[in-house]
Formats: C-alpha cells, sequence, structure tokens
C-alpha cells in the first residue's frame, strides 16, 4: 500500500520527521510511504480558500492518492503545532482529502507523555467537519524520552518499542483495508521491484582515490570494513588534486579565533553551524592528527618559515587574510619542510598501500551511478566500469563520494560558474562524475559557484590547449606587471589591477575579495621596452615564454592577430599611457612606480588563461559528513568529503581544502564503516561469474620482468609522486654511462620533464646529486633516490 507521512512540523530538525524516515525504511520492504514536509507552506489564509496555493493543492492531490496517511506530531503547548493546525485548516476548507481517509498517529516528545496531548487534540481535529478522516482507534503510539530513543544511523534502540509500533503499524494496515473495502476504495498494489544483481560486495565502497577517498577508506578499514577505493584515474595518475597541491593543511591554536576567522571568510554566506564547529574544531586539533593518524611529527609553517630562521618563503600564505579577526591563530601543517612535493600525497596513499588487506584499490575504473533502493532511498552500491564492462557491486554498510570536483567539464564550468573556459592546475581526473551521480539520487546541491584559483597575475596561466593541465607559477615574476605592460580583456581592455596580489586567484573588489570574471581570450600587451626586459632577465618562470609571443608592427595588426578590438585597444594604450605620465592610475589603480609609457611599436601579444586549482560545489553534507537531499534529509548510506561538495565557500584560505579532506575523510569512513540494518525491497542476487579483477595496488614484484645486462643494475624508490620508480643504469671503471627510467608514473608534465631531462644530467655529472628539474622536485629527486640505490648495488658488486 501506499501511503503519505506527514512530518508535523516545520522545526529545521524534529524527531518526529525522524521516527517517519525509521518508518519509511523499516516497513518500506512491503508498503511505501512517502514523506511530505510542511516547513514551506504558507500560513491559512480564508481570504483566498477559494483559490488555494498550488503548494497546498499538490499535497491534497498526494493525501486524495494515497491508501492512507500517517501524522507525526510533536506537542506544543499541549497541542499540536500550529504549521500542522494551519495545514488541516486549508485542508478542510475547499479541498477535502481526508474525507474517509484512514489515519494514523504517531508522536514523539521529550518528556514521558510521548506528544499524549497532542495526539488527543489531533484525533478530535481530524474528525470535525471539512476533515472526515477516519483516525485508527486503539492504537497510540508515544515515544517518549525520544533524545535517547536513536542510535547514531538513526534506528529505535529498545526492541520492545521497535515491537509496539509494528504491532500498531499492522493493526493499521488491517484498519486501511476495511476502510477502503468499506467505501470501496481500491487498494494501492505496489509495483514488482526490479531485481538488483551484484557482481561483488564490500562493506564500503569509496569513490575517489585522492586525499579525502584516501582518508575515507583507511579509516573505514580500521573501523573493521573490507572497502573497496575505485578512481577513474589509470595507475600513477590517482590522487586526485593532492598530488598536484602545496601540500599544506590548515591549521589553528584557538577555537574561538579559528571560528571568527573562517565566519569573516564566509562574509554573508550561511553554513551549518555544526558543520562549521566540527570544521574548525578538527582545524585546532591537526597537530594530534598528524602524530596520531599520518604518524609524523607536523612542521609549522609559521614557525619554521614565517618566523623561523628558513625566512618566509610563501609570503601572505599564513594568514592569507590578516585583517579578519582571529586570524593571528591561523597556521599551516605539513608532513616535512617543503611544498608542491606531493609528500603528503605520498603518505596518504603509503596507508592505503600498507592496508590491501582491508582495502581494494581500483583504477581506471570510473563510479557511473549510485543504487538506490526505490522505496527507502537507501544507498545499496555503485555501478562501476571495470575491465571494459559496467558492474553493480554492493556497499552493504555504506557509499563515500570523494571524487573532486568539475575542473575538467567544459559545460559545468560555463553552467555553474559562468567561464567560457578555465584552466585547470590540479588533476585531470575530476570530470564532475560525483555532482552526476548524487543528482541522479536526488541530493542537495551547494556552493556551485565557488572555485579556487592560484598562479601569476589574478591567478592565471598562459593558455592551455584542450585536454592539458596549466602551469602553476608562483615564482615572482615582477616583469608582468612592472613597466610598459598590462593585461586586456576579450574587448582589448583592463580588467583588473595587475600588480596586485591575487588570494587564491581573489583580488579586492568593493569591500570584499573576488575573483575576477574569467576571460575568453585575455592576453598580456606590452611592447619593445618590455620584450627587451623579458630578454635581459636570467631566467624566466616559464621556459618556453618567447615560443608564446606574438609580434606586430602596430596596434591595429596586434589586434587582428589576438581577435581584440582595434580601437578598444588603442585606446586603452593611449589610457595607460596618460596614467603612466600624471602618475594616477584612473581605471584599475594600479602603482605609478609599476607604470611606463609604451613606446610606438612594434607591439607584443602573450595569449593568457584564468587558471583553476579546484571547484567547491556538489552535494551538500552535514557534521557527520552524511549526504543531504532536496528536504536536507540526510540519504541513507550515503556520505561525502573533500572537494565534492566542500564547506568552503566565499573567500578561501590556503591549506582549506586538504584540512576538509582529512577531518571529513575520517567522519565519513568512520560513520560508512558502521554495521546498519536498514532494510531494502528490491530482491537481489549474486554473480560472482564476472572478471573483476585484482587489487590494482597489491604488493608485486616490480623487478621480476625487467632485463638487465653486463654492468646494469637496477634502482628502486618509492618516493615518486605515482608511487614507485625503477632505473636501470649501466656503470663500469667508475662511470656512469647510461641510466634509464624503465617504471615510473610520474605527473604528465613537469614530471615527464624529469624523466626525460634528469638521466642525461646523471651521466654528465657522473654523480645523482645535481640540480633537480625545475617544477619537477618531487620526480628529480625520486629519480636520484633511485639511482643512488642503484649505485650503491653497482660498487657493492664491483
Amino acid at each position: 500500500m501506499k501511503f503519505i507521512g506527514i512530518v508535523g512540523t516545520n522545526a529545521d530538525f524534529s524527531y518526529n520527521r525522524q521516527l517517519l524516515q525509521y518508518m519509511q525504511t523499516h516497513f518500506g520492504p512491503k508498503q511505501e510511504i512517502e514523506i511530505c514536509e510542511i516547513n514551506h507552506l504558507p500560513l491559512f489564509n480564508e481570504n483566498i480558500v477559494k483559490q488555494p496555493p498550488v503548494s497546498i493543492t499538490q499535497l491534497a492531490a498526494k493525501i486524495s492518492s494515497a491508501d492512507g496517511v500517517i501524522i507525526a506530531t510533536p506537542e506544543y503547548d499541549h497541542s499540536i503545532p500550529a504549521a500542522l493546525k494551519s495545514v488541516l485548516e486549508w485542508l478542510s476548507c475547499e479541498l477535502h482529502p481526508f474525507n474517509q481517509k484512514p489515519v494514523m498517529i504517531v508522536g514523539a516528545s521529550y518528556g514521558p507523555q510521548g506528544a499524549s496531548r497532542a495526539q488527543q487534540h489531533l484525533r478530535q481535529i481530524l474528525d470535525s467537519p471539512g476533515l472526515g478522516a477516519f483516525v485508527q482507534p486503539g492504537n497510540e503510539f508515544l515515544l517518549n524520552y525520544v533524545k535517547a530513543a536513536f542510535d547514531e544511523q538513526h534506528q529505535l534502540k529498545d526492541q520492545q518499542t521497535i515491537s509496539f509500533l509494528e504491532s500498531c503499524f499492522n493493526n493499521y494496515l488491517d484498519f486501511t483495508t476495511l476502510i477502503n473495502q468499506k467505501y470501496q476504495k481500491k487498494v494501492t498494489q505496489l509495483p514488482q521491484k526490479s531485481q538488483i544483481t551484484w557482481n561483488g560486495a564490500y562493506d564500503v565502497i569509496v569513490v575517489g582515490f585522492g586525499a579525502a577517498g584516501a582518508t575515507a577508506a583507511r579509516f573505514a578499514a580500521d573501523n573493521g570494513a573490507k572497502v573497496l577505493l575505485t578512481d577513474v584515474a589509470p595507475e600513477g595518475h590517482e590522487g586526485g588534486n593532492v598530488r598536484y597541491a602545496g601540500q599544506v593543511v590548515a591549521t589553528g591554536t584557538d577555537y574561538t579565533k579559528m571560528l571568527s576567522y573562517y565566519k569573516a571568510m564566509l562574509g554573508s554566506i550561511d553554513l551549518d553551524d555544526t558543520l562549521l564547529q566540527t570544521y574548525v574544531q578538527g582545524m585546532i586539533n591537526m597537530r594530534s592528527y598528524f602524530k596520531n593518524y599520518l604518524d609524523v611529527e607536523p612542521v609549522s609553517y609559521n614557525d619554521t618559515y614565517k618566523n623561523g630562521s628558513h625566512g618566509e618563503v610563501a609570503k601572505g600564505l599564513a594568514p592569507e587574510y590578516p585583517e579578519f579577526p582571529g586570524s593571528d591563530t591561523f597556521d599551516l601543517s605539513m608532513v616535512h619542510e617543503g611544498f608542491f612535493d606531493a609528500a603528503l600525497w605520498k603518505n596518504l596513499r603509503k596507508h592505503v598501500v600498507d592496508r590491501t588487506n582491508n582495502i581494494d584499490v581500483w583504477l581506471s575504473s570510473p563510479a557511473q551511478h549510485l543504487v538506490q533502493d526505490p522505496l527507502t532511498k537507501t544507498i545499496t552500491g555503485v555501478t562501476i566500469k571495470r575491465n571494459g564492462q559496467s558492474v553493480n557491486i554492493q556497499a552493504k554498510n555504506g557509499v563515500v563520494l570523494a571524487c573532486g570536483g568539475f575542473e575538467t567539464d567544459k559545460q559545468a564550468i560555463q553552467d555553474y560558474l559562468g567561464a567560457p573556459h578555465l584552466a585547470p592546475i590540479g588533476t585531470l581526473y575530476n570530470q564532475g562524475d560525483g555532482i552526476k551521480m548524487a543528482e541522479e539520487i536526488g541530493a542537495d546541491m551547494w556552493h556551485m559557484k565557488s572555485y579556487e584559483g592560484l598562479g601569476l597575475l589574478s591567478g592565471m596561466t598562459f593558455a592551455t590547449h584542450p585536454g592539458e593541465r596549466g602551469k602553476l607559477i608562483l615564482a615572482p615574476w615582477k616583469d608582468l606587471y612592472t613597466g610598459s605592460i598590462f593585461v586586456v580583456g576579450d574587448d582589448g581592455s583592463r580588467y583588473f589591477r595587475e600588480d596586485e596580489a591575487n588570494r587564491h586567484g581573489r583580488l579586492y573588489s568593493h569591500g570584499t575579495w573576488r575573483i575576477p570574471t574569467a576571460q575568453d581570450h585575455p592576453y598580456l600587451i606590452f611592447d619593445q621596452v618590455q620584450f627587451d626586459q623579458f630578454k635581459a632577465a636570467k631566467q624566466l618562470p616559464e621556459q618556453d615564454f618567447f615560443e608564446r609571443v606574438i609580434q606586430a608592427a602596430n596596434l591595429p595588426e596586434l589586434a587582428q592577430k589576438t581577435n581584440l578590438n582595434a580601437a578598444t585597444l588603442q585606446q586603452t594604450v593611449a589610457d595607460f599611457n596618460t596614467f603612466a605620465k600624471t602618475g594616477h592610475d584612473y581605471s584599475q589603480h594600479r602603482a605609478a612606480k609599476m607604470m611606463r609609457a609604451l613606446t610606438t611599436g612594434p607591439y607584443y601579444a602573450v595569449k593568457l588563461e584564468s587558471g583553476m586549482l579546484n571547484t567547491q560545489g556538489g552535494p551538500r553534507r552535514n557534521a557527520n559528513a552524511e549526504i543531504l537531499n532536496t528536504q536536507l534529509q540526510p540519504i541513507p548510506h550515503l556520505y561525502g568529503a573533500g572537494e565534492l561538495g566542500g564547506a568552503n565557500a566565499n573567500q578561501y584560505a590556503g591549506g582549506s581544502n586538504l584540512a576538509e579532506c582529512l577531518i571529513f575523510g575520517k567522519i565519513a569512513g568512520e560513520n560508512a564503516a558502521k554495521e546498519k540494518t536498514t532494510a531494502v525491497s528490491a530482491p537481489t542476487t549474486l554473480n560472482t561469474k564476472v572478471d573483476l579483477g585484482s587489487n590494482d595496488l597489491a604488493p608485486e614484484d616490480s623487478l621480476k620482468d625487467i632485463s638487465v645486462g653486463v654492468n646494469q643494475y637496477l634502482g628502486v624508490s618509492d618516493t615518486g609522486i605515482g608511487g614507485q620508480v625503477v632505473v636501470r643504469v649501466t656503470y663500469a671503471d667508475q662511470q656512469i654511462k647510461n641510466v634509464e627510467v624503465v617504471k615510473q608514473s610520474e605527473s604528465e608534465d613537469v614530471g615527464k620533464a624529469a624523466v626525460e631531462q634528469l638521466p642525461a644530467k646523471i651521466v654528465a655529472a657522473n654523480s645523482y646529486t645535481v640540480d633537480a628539474i625545475s617544477g619537477a622536485s618531487a620526480s628529480s629527486n625520486a629519480i636520484k633516490s633511485a639511482v643512488k640505490n642503484a649505485l650503491t648495488k653497482a660498487k657493492a658488486t664491483n
């Protein structure tokens, strides 16, 4: 049968709502209960009863078509809430859906009487003319002391209470059948549920092998779960954005100050108080987290760099917003001294590899859909593309979505961010899959327009080709904003202050910090003097800079080559020259000492692109890492962590995303691992004949298939960004004759540069102690470590 369950309050949190949700799940396999909220319904107004609001008529239609109605009411002032009374007044005036409708009343209260007086009043109201409902007699389910009645998974704890509820509900089923038969109303026969065939089963499935996913999988395993960790990236490219991040984690020393700091960054953006408090408390405890769970003594950015002997190597990083209250408590934690070297990622990855008895890892295996029970809405598993075929994998206790944002989904970037395109600076495998899967099962979305940038100027990079990562350039490069040079947008006019340091892509704008509107084809514009200034530099942070330069004899020709408006570009140059000569930039307020008037031709341009570290948008979640539906209620067995539906919005402090991955990854993993008894309605079968392959990170002999000749030795290092690096070194007469990288999974851009260039440098120097390749220090160090390992073997042999 089909029932409507009405939550008898408009409160955001209600134990009566929780009671209905329990009934929906507990009785779901045989009976369907659709829960309806009244928190969006208007107050009863007798002046418009002839044309009631659409929301009222929609509720009336649902009640009319249902076999019965279950009302869960709290007790306010010895009666039902005013919001519920208002709804019933709407439904007794012109609309009469309760007429001859069998009704069951349940109630929950903090005290001993279990909303008994409210139930008594509700019975009287439902019996009044205009309503004419038939209320189930002799069965009063009163849930007293409700605060202690449910466990952490929202299940009733007391078996006697469950048995009594089952008895009342079974009596209600009989009562409903009798009433509908008497008034010749056909009882709804629920359709046969389609059978689900499972191809494998785990306690927990974690989607996404980045910082959040690795953390969730690790803590789920530590809490007794057998875990599947699946990722779309191929072997060696797993890691999401954490492998490309700065490896710094937001940390605080004073809870009250840290809470004030993060509230100031949120500004006018509302965030669930409990979630924010959990987040901040996690950052306050971050140093203990590093010691207890990452097995390292954390390095403090403030103590080591900002205020320490190393000097400040990342100016403005901690705190990023020193003017905000509480900023003096902000710090960053690192697993060792160093930035952008994947050290944190390698630590997290190792914790997964160390648990291969409890965690299976599938790579090149994208999750396609969440499997949701059609009646109880419980997430029961995931459809995954594995070895070229789609398979259904059951998750007995929970699924964690930790698969990042939509940095490489151009359509989503245009739809949600309003940008024509953005250059991804992190992973190329964040394709928005988690958002699509969450939307399919009715998750609520938040922070869809929020994203973080970083890099030169306003968080920019040099223009990329589709499918390429943007190069992250953080090295000081004053030539880009000092002299006869500026940036223009699509029409040839300037649109931001070039000499202003960005805060994760944000520049100051009318009282706050915002990411400037992304342009389709922005350009650096400069003259011959500036070009000579570039030429005179000893080294540029971008080695291919001069290959990118477009030259033109005059401005109209340059406008034609860059698809800019010629008249606008000429006016921009004229204005810039005036500002430089008068000493005041009336357009963007750039410092006069940073400006020099452009000379008369030739002119130059270099195409730029707005960069993007990560998006924040995705399914809304609460402090328990539970993903919420559009009624802001938890979707059973579904959890989220990391940048997919991140908590950060508005201003952003560096290290906050990684902190969120660690904090909520742990919460999600632990909660997903808890054993659950939620019933499902769809019949299932198990088909284990499909070849799913083995654990892609299972221990293996990485050297067994690599041949060696005379005077050749294999060297191994486990410090690569993508895991193991193996080299074959030819060594004779105390000379390194050749170095070959025979196995590696480093990143496809800067890591590739180290693989291609470093072996020749080692041979030329006859030593592994050579300078690292610029921008690829982690990969360079792994190769050098492997060569050292090989030379140790060679010298021991000789």
